[in-house]
């Protein structure tokens, strides 16, 4: 069997794997190879540089999710140190907009395929909850990501309304997915079921995008 064959038999198997075309695969392919300076693997601080990162607010956190053992369905939890190529592709698979022609329980999948991506983000200790301390974190993360650290002890107004607008989000996640609660009930936390509430609403396939790669084209999930 000669290289190029060789190559074409990967190349469809990965495609078979991640419901990338051939073409959207040799693309990715060659951005994996300018991002990882043509090594095998990436790791985080290949990611650094991307221009359209590196205004985001949560960069750390999109950029740590490339490496959660969650999303690259390697494990319950914990994180890799570098990625390679196949691996690479699972994570960009969450980026796939959906098909204008597929059936309802298509796109409930799709849904829940990128909606755990964004919950396993925001779910930093893994313990299937996101808690009021880690959406308090993403709200300032939001509010102040990009200011310098150095001057960050200054914006203390900043961080009381991370807190507040924290405090309330949370307060309404729990009266829509528990109801009215009883005066001495706690809300531990937004599982992934109350993720999947909150955000039924909200177009997700135009939310998650992968523009930061620079992508020419992105494949519709099947």
């Amino acid at each position: 069997m000669g290289f190029s064959q060789s190559r074409s038999l990967h190349t469809q198997e990965l495609a078979d794997k991640t419901g990338f075309s051939a073409e959207q695969i040799e693309h990715l392919h060659r951005r994996f190879n300018y991002l990882s300076g043509n090594e095998p693997t990436l790791r985080k601080h290949n990611l650094d540089n991307i221009t359209d990162l590196e205004t985001n607010p949560i960069k750390s956190k999109i950029i740590r999710a490339f490496f959660d053992k969650r999303n690259l369905q390697m494990g319950s939890g914990g994180f890799v140190d570098e990625i390679n190529f196949e691996q690479f592709l699972t994570i960009m698979s969450h980026f796939r907009p959906m098909g204008e022609k597929v059936d309802e329980e298509s796109i409930n999948m799709c849904r829940q395929h990128k909606l755990r991506f964004l919950f396993n983000m925001y779910d930093s200790d893994n313990d299937s909850k996101i808690t009021l301390e880690e959406y308090r974190g993403v709200v300032e993360d939001l509010l102040i990501g990009n200011v310098p650290e150095e001057l960050r002890d200054n914006l203390g107004n900043k961080k009381e309304l991370a807190k507040s607008i924290a405090d309330g989000a949370m307060l309404e996640a729990a009266n829509l997915c528990v109801g009215q609660m009883e005066p001495d009930q706690i809300y531990e936390g937004i599982t992934f079921e109350d993720f999947l509430k909150i955000w039924e609403r909200i177009d997700i396939e135009t939310k998650m995008h992968v523009r930061f790669l620079n992508m020419d084209t992105i494949p519709s999930c099947r």
